[in-house]
């Protein structure tokens, strides 16, 4: 790595001989292009090599996929046709109510030979393949009909056979006892039991149900139907190339069948050793999956082509950039080393030395533009400054001053008109409490007053209205004793109060209650009303801060807007509305405590 050493202007050393050790911006910029070729080069190998093995790997999946479900079609045809042969005995009522009658003698015999062993010869002769046929019954009047097989496996001495039991030989049995609940012409299993494993077969094992009765005994029977798993299985073969598994298992993960090409048969253990890929095709009608394993060296052979051509166009295109960054960052680095050390005396206090740049390019427009600014960023800077605090002290003062003569105005025509009435009382009581309405709201010129104030306020308006509505007005304040140490910008709840004396009412009285808690942060004032409501696109024009249509509030406007000016956008006032069921408004400003102690006005009063 090298490195050089630039001494600072002598103004601005702070100690003799010091000097600052950097890396030049021509090494930076040429180790950047080096780091950006290099990220170049290996991502474009990585995704070209991906999307290639990923294509080989999905196309391998595909084609192994079809193969499998072509094979999962074949085993599921063979699984149906069993199931069908057992449905010529599930679904034949006749025979189920033949059977249920507990006679002896002639009755019984005529329902054997008449009945039952026609109908068991019917289903093996409804089929070619290999089949064993076992039928248990609860009726023991009927006599029990079966073969001897020494010892060995039915399928082996017959290519079809039948035997009647009894119930009673396998209802000890656990096979038998773990059977699911019945469910009529869904509840069947397959399963190896007994002896079916040794002999490489498994049987269809299902219940015989007489739907002719509602006893709880309605299994009159049992069915057992053995196949072999060679004859059921045959079409499962790997076809996939050397190295190549196929097998079956069922929902507990037994191996019922495994076949495949190459090496002896291997574990999946040894499989996953071996990194294979496993690819699955589960059955529909029965709990069991199909599963192939095939070598991942066999699916990514030609990947290999693709890395070697990856590394070759890799290095090429790094030779190229590398070539390129080493002109490019010597032409750049000696201009960027001028702006620096410009900049650097400018950091120091050092205003005097200006850039300059021959011809017309970006470095021109760069020097021209840090002189300019340079010159005329102290003065620009303090014009702002001052001319945005000037305007937003004007806009609040003017804002504030608006509020006063509009409820002026209100309340000095309804002292008209008690005037008019000589009303003499309400009328001194209205006027002593607009005094004190002004008083409160004069307060030395200030905008911010404590909320105890502008509760005060509040309150001094309602009195000026009480004595217009009397008794047709009920007023509650509901006010947590913590928001009386806090301050506010000053009328921003008269205006609501108004708002609702002027269009809520309903009837001949109101009901007003206003809430005041702290969120948090924040300070949330409420003001409720039962009145008649608003309609949708009402509070949907009262909650633009700057709409200009006169149904839209001047008062509620005035409100956002000082709130805006005072606070910022993410507080103001939010307005909820149903025609017939009342307003709700609620004043979210934040949590700013006082520094002078003050007298605390009563919380909860009705007015």
């Amino acid at each position: 790595m090298i490195s050089r050493f630039r001494k600072r202007h002598a103004h601005a050393v702070p100690a003799a001989g010091r000097e600052d050790r950097f890396l030049p911006f021509g090494y930076k910029l040429m180790f950047s292009y080096l780091i950006l070729t290099l990220v170049h080069v290996l991502i474009f190998g990585y995704v070209a090599n991906w999307i290639f093995v990923d294509s080989v790997r999905q196309q391998t999946t595909d084609n192994v996929q079809a193969a499998l479900r072509q094979m999962k079609d074949n085993v599921e045809y063979r699984l149906r046709d069993t199931v069908r042969l057992s449905d010529i005995l599930y679904y034949d009522d006749g025979t189920a109510t033949r059977l249920r009658q507990y006679r002896e003698g002639w009755y019984s015999y005529e329902s054997t030979t008449t009945y039952l062993l026609p109908k068991v010869e019917s289903v093996l002769k409804a089929t070619d393949r290999r089949i064993s046929l076992v039928v248990y019954l609860r009726n023991e009047t009927l006599p029990e009909i079966y073969n001897r097989y020494d010892d060995g496996d039915p399928l082996a001495t017959a290519d079809k056979s039948y035997d009647i039991y009894h119930m009673w030989r396998i209802r000890g049995n656990s096979w038998y006892r773990e059977l699911p609940a019945e469910r009529y012409g869904e509840t069947l299993t397959w399963k190896q039991i007994e002896r079916d494993e040794e002999f490489g077969n498994i049987s269809l094992l299902r219940r015989l149900i007489d739907t002719g009765t509602v006893r709880d005994d309605r299994e009159f029977g049992f069915v057992r139907l053995t196949v072999k798993l060679a004859d059921l299985f045959e079409t499962v073969s790997p076809d996939f190339g050397r190295g190549t598994r196929v097998r079956i298992e069922d929902a507990d993960g037994r191996v019922l069948h495994e076949t495949g090409h190459g090496d002896a048969l291997q574990t999946t253990e040894e499989n996953e050793d071996k990194q294979m890929l496993t690819i699955t095709e589960p059955f529909q009608h029965v709990n069991w999956r199909l599963v192939a394993t095939i070598p991942k060296e066999w699916v990514e052979k030609d990947a290999r082509k693709v890395k070697l051509l990856t590394v070759v166009i890799g290095s090429a295109s790094f030779l190229v950039f590398l070539l390129a960054g080493a002109l490019l960052s010597r032409y750049f680095s000696r201009r960027v080393s001028r702006i620096v050390m410009v900049l650097d005396s400018f950091r120091h206090g050092d205003f005097r030395k200006r850039i300059r740049f021959k011809g017309k390019d970006e470095f021109s427009a760069i020097s021209q533009s840090i002189n300019s600014m340079v010159q005329h960023i102290d003065d620009l800077i303090q014009q702002v400054y001052v001319t945005s605090l000037k305007k937003k002290e004007a806009e609040l003062e003017s804002l504030q001053a608006q509020i006063n003569p509009h409820f002026l105005y209100n309340t000095l025509s309804s002292i008209s008109r008690l005037a008019k009435f000589g009303q003499v009382d309400q009328l001194h009581r209205m006027v002593s409490n607009l005094a004190l309405f002004y008083r409160l709201s004069l307060n030395e010129g200030r905008t911010i007053i404590p909320v105890a104030n502008e509760l005060e306020q509040a309150k001094a308006y309602l009195d000026i209205q009480k004595v217009k509505y009397a008794d047709r007005l009920d007023v509650l304040f509901e006010i947590e004793p913590e928001l009386l140490r806090c301050e506010m910008v000053k009328l921003l709840l008269q205006p609501f109060l108004e708002n609702v004396l002027k269009h809520a009412w309903c009837g001949d009285r109101i009901h007003i209650r206003i809430t005041g808690r702290r969120t948090g942060d924040d300070v949330e004032f409420r003001i409720i009303d039962d009145g008649i409501g608003m309609r949708p696109e009402l509070v949907s024009r009262l909650s633009q801060p700057y709409d200009t249509s006169g149904e839209a509030g001047y008062g509620i406007r005035n409100v956002q807007q000082r709130i805006a000016l005072h606070y910022g956008k993410p507080y103001g006032v939010r307005i909820f509305s149903r025609p017939g069921m009342g307003t709700s408004v609620t004043i979210r400003i934040p949590y700013v405590s006082r520094t002078v102690p003050f007298a605390a006005p009563d919380n909860s009063e009705s007015a």
